[in-house]
């Protein structure tokens, strides 16, 4: 059994806040926190954490969510920004675009959307290689139609 000072999970830090909406809730509207949220019921809205957000099997999320980590393994749908990492997680499913610098999609799990991972800062730095196209290089090469 544990004694009073040793209730805190091995993955909580003793400080850190824990946040759990389970099964059968279902809430509407915005959603602002620190720590750690689980979230097994469904919301509509919008959630904003620098901590995680861990989306469960049974979960269902529509809306607009900013977090440090989103962990999923439910159905989502939102336009997604995770400062550190978003992980997919068989069976969840997860529909909208997203930015994010690190992505994992596990075997099983399904992603529709699209994905921004900073690649635009790379594009920025070799932007002084210019290259030059000739549009008037590929006239005539076209195959004629017939009807």
């Amino acid at each position: 059994m544990w004694s009073i000072g040793e209730k805190h999970g091995a993955d909580a830090a003793p400080d850190e806040n824990f946040t759990f909406l389970s099964k059968g809730v279902d809430f509407k509207g915005i959603v602002n926190f620190d720590g750690t949220i689980r979230i097994d019921g469904r919301v509509e809205g919008e959630i904003n954490t620098s901590g995680t957000l861990i989306i469960g099997e049974q979960a269902v999320v529509k809306g607009v969510i900013s977090a440090g980590i989103l962990i999923t393994s439910g159905k989502v749908h939102a336009t997604i920004t995770a400062t550190a990492k978003i992980q997919i997680q068989k069976p969840g499913i997860l529909i909208g675009d997203i930015r994010t610098p690190g992505i994992s999609i596990e075997d099983g799990a399904h992603f529709h959307g699209m994905c921004d991972m900073g690649a635009h800062k790379w594009v920025d730095e070799h932007s002084s290689i210019k290259t030059v196209h000739d549009p008037t290089a590929y006239r005539g090469k076209a195959r004629p139609t017939t009807l």
